[in-house]
């Protein structure tokens, strides 16, 4: 067996075959056009220039299980201090200098430009909306204790400060869970106020789906204006106050709602009452009642995908677990200590994470099944594979091996979701670190 792999790795050095790898998907000159947009690019000649600390930041992202050191060491990004053939490891103080001067504005930059770049892998449209289907949901990070995170996060609770944290809103595409948006600031800032810096990162011909909590006039109609045929779909509250204006059918009417003084005095150019439609279940099994949404027209969105559409808001959950517990593998705390490199490191870690996600958008047209069949963990360790051969590679080739691993699909695709649940899926469970006493 030995052999064999010497053998093999000996063909693949001679006959290297360069296949197209999702990690070369970020292009240099994106990079480039980023730091200059920022005024973050390098001058003069450093151990780690600022191109090199955008990939540290991005690899970070990605190789949870390795210090950063370790990160910037096993990808040789750092420049050797002489041009001899004396080799040295780069001290924790470059790569804390690096990306105190680099900042976060060339991540986000970088974020941007690489979305408008795949977002026709990232969208796909509903077959019989015809919409791209978004969802929209907020999340926290914890950050290390550090004077300075402190003052800029705050913390959740007012008695108990165990950690800062960082509340993130996120925009996700539901059919490829791949990230469109962000938008991230102290814990005490809330997820309707964050929900609306997504403004700009909507996209046109979409349908986002809200949880109850973004239940805000002032958000949902600026949403629809955002972009050309943008639309949204959210669960109605208990205490709704509405009137109705016409009846479509059953439970399908059109609506018309009051706007609080307090949100027309945030802002002047809301009017007095608003309409939408509004769609209910004929027998609700939980707390989910019916929606209102801006899909007013019933023939050409019926009632009964309406119903079903909204389930799949699901997907941004999966999405952001998929962040913490296996990209991030349940570290649940960043790792930098300052404010800045905060919400840098998170940058990296959402751009990596879209590139798992490109990687499996492409595993799935392969295979024809849908990009959420394919397994996140195959795909990370596939792409981290590739990182490591392109770091040892001279001329930046990989194997033939392991193009013989990317189109073996099957090892990739998970099993079609159950059908057959004799509970609707209602909340995730997390389970306790701790074990369960129960009395007698």
């Amino acid at each position: 067996m030995l052999v064999d792999e010497l053998n093999q790795a000996h063909e693949t050095i001679e006959n290297s075959s360069n296949y197209e790898s999702v990690v070369n998907a970020i292009e240099m000159e994106w990079i480039e056009q980023a730091l200059h947009n920022t005024n973050k690019a390098s001058i003069r000649r450093r151990r780690l220039p600022a191109q090199q600390a955008v990939w540290l930041v991005i690899w970070m992202g990605l190789q949870r299980n390795k210090s950063i050191k370790e990160v910037c060491s096993s990808l040789d990004l750092a420049l050797q201090p002489q041009p001899e053939n004396s080799w040295s490891r780069v001290a924790p103080s470059v790569l804390t200098d690096s990306r105190r001067r680099l900042d976060e504005a060339p991540l986000a930059a970088l974020f941007k430009t690489a979305i408008s770049a795949w977002e026709a892998d990232a969208l796909q449209l509903n077959s019989v909306l015809n919409l791209n289907v978004l969802a929209v949901d907020g999340t926290t990070f914890r950050c290390p204790d550090s004077k300075e995170n402190a003052e800029s996060f705050g913390f959740i609770s007012k008695s108990y400060k165990p950690y800062p944290q960082l509340r993130l809103v996120g925009l996700m595409a539901a059919e490829t869970r791949m990230m469109l948006g962000a938008s991230f600031d102290a814990c005490n800032v809330g997820e309707v106020t964050l929900a609306h810096r997504l403004l700009t990162d909507v996209p046109a011909n979409s349908l986002t789906l809200f949880d109850r909590c973004y239940f805000s006039a002032d958000l949902l109609i600026n949403w629809q204006e955002a972009a050309v045929n943008s639309h949204w779909l959210t669960p109605i509250k208990r205490k709704l106050r509405y009137e109705v204006i016409e009846e479509y059918a059953d439970n399908d009417m059109l609506i018309e709602m009051p706007i609080s003084p307090q949100a027309r005095k945030k802002n002047s150019e809301l009017p007095a009452r608003w309409q939408a439609r509004l769609v209910l279940y004929k027998d609700p099994a939980g707390e989910i009642e019916g929606f209102i949404t801006s899909l007013a027209d019933p023939n050409q969105y019926p009632l009964e995908e309406l119903l079903r559409i909204y389930w799949q808001r699901w997907e941004i959950e999966e999405g952001f677990g998929e962040i913490k517990q296996t990209q991030l593998q349940s570290e649940v705390t960043l790792r930098s200590r300052f404010p800045s490199g905060v919400k840098q490191e998170l940058w990296g870690v959402l751009l990596a994470y879209n590139l798992v996600r490109l990687e499996m958008v492409q595993i799935a047209a392969d295979a024809d099944v849908k990009p959420t069949r394919v397994s996140f963990t195959a795909a990370i360790n596939l792409i981290d594979t590739q990182l490591r051969w392109l770091a040892l590679s001279p001329d930046g080739t990989l194997p033939a091996k392991l193009k013989q691993m990317r189109e073996a699909v099957s090892h990739f695709i998970l099993p079609d979701k159950r059908k057959d649940r004799t509970f609707p899926r209602s909340v995730l469970f997390v389970p306790s670190k701790y074990p369960f006493r129960y009395k007698r």
